[in-house]
């Protein structure tokens, strides 16, 4: 499995998320699956991936609400990847990852 910390970008915080895995390659000028859980993806390649971040964040589909569907990712003060959010799989409140002093705060009221 391919694991590689990069920094996640989605509308203003800067968080570090992970791939856990990449779902499928796709054609960059038809849309059409090329290749289902491809090893590796080079510059200029569209793909499908999943990333988790490593503490929860504010996003939704860019279906639903395109201000926060849009991401980019950056290693090294370098973007080396953009693109949107397709779907978004919620997790219940208090599973895994920490929660912020202002979310603990929020929930108390």
């Amino acid at each position: 499995m391919l694991v590689t910390r990069l920094c996640l970008i989605a509308t203003l915080p800067t968080l570090l998320a992970s791939f856990s895995e990449l779902l499928e390659k796709l054609d960059r000028r038809t849309n059409k699956k090329i290749e289902d859980n491809p090893k590796f993806v080079k510059s200029g390649d569209v793909a499908i991936v999943k990333m988790i971040p490593t503490k929860p964040m504010c996003v939704e589909s860019y279906q639903e609400y395109p201000p926060l569907g849009r991401f980019a990712v950056r290693d090294m003060r370098q973007t080396v990847a953009v693109g949107v959010i397709k779907a978004v799989e919620k997790t219940e409140k208090g599973a895994g990852g920490k929660a912020t002093k202002a979310a603990g705060k929020a929930g108390k009221k």
